[in-house]
């Protein structure tokens, strides 16, 4: 009977120790191939912004998503475009409020003029992403055309923004934010449109 239970006990704990061998082998595999695909999609992602005018902000505004984009062109443009129409909603938000502060009434016209320019800028960004997700074959040309002038306007209007505050009378600080601001959407746009252009000569 003795022998029987310590028999039983180590068949137990061999079989219990092959299990937790194979278990810890089983995450191990899992990690690497996580790590892999990682390190497989933010490689993709750099890449992908060698195409663009402005790489190092193209990686560091697209990095955080990799995961999503994974190793799509069609993804990096529909991912570039969401990130820019959210920081250019941010931008025109900060500029709404500016334009209700104390300042000269020069700067505010300027201010509300950008804002308009921007609401156009939003519009037309919003109508490229609703493009991209309708993206097929046989309208394909039509829709990447459309996103492509969508998008040229957007960049267009963005630059015309800061017109209004060119000349010595306007304060130095207003002008030093708010072309700041708008710079950086410029420079999101602007890639956006390059990461469309690359996806349109693959897909073409």
């Amino acid at each position: 009977m003795g022998e029987s239970f310590r028999l039983f006990n180590h068949h137990h704990f061999l079989t219990t120790f092959l299990i937790i061998i194979a278990m810890l082998k089983l995450v191990h595999t899992t990690t690497t191939t996580t790590t892999t695909t990682t390190t497989t999609n933010t490689e993709f992602v750099k890449s992908s912004c060698t195409f663009t005018t402005y790489p190092r902000l193209c990686f560091s505004s697209l990095s955080t998503h990799a995961s999503l984009i994974q190793t799509s062109p069609k993804l990096m443009a529909h991912a570039a475009l969401n990130i820019t129409l959210a920081s250019a909603k941010v931008t025109s938000a900060m500029m709404v409020r500016l334009s209700n502060s104390r300042l000269k009434p020069k700067e505010v016209s300027a201010m509300r003029d950008c804002v308009e320019e921007l609401g156009d800028t939003l519009e037309e960004l919003r109508k490229s992403i609703g493009e991209m997700c309708q993206l097929s074959g046989s309208n394909y040309e039509v829709y990447i055309s459309d996103i492509q002038t969508w998008v040229s306007a957007a960049l267009t209007d963005v630059n015309t923004c800061t017109d209004g505050f060119e000349g010595e009378d306007m304060d130095g600080k207003v002008k030093v934010l708010v072309r700041g601001r708008i710079l950086v959407i410029a420079h999101l746009t602007s890639n956006a449109l390059a990461l469309i252009n690359h996806f349109a000569s693959i897909h073409g």
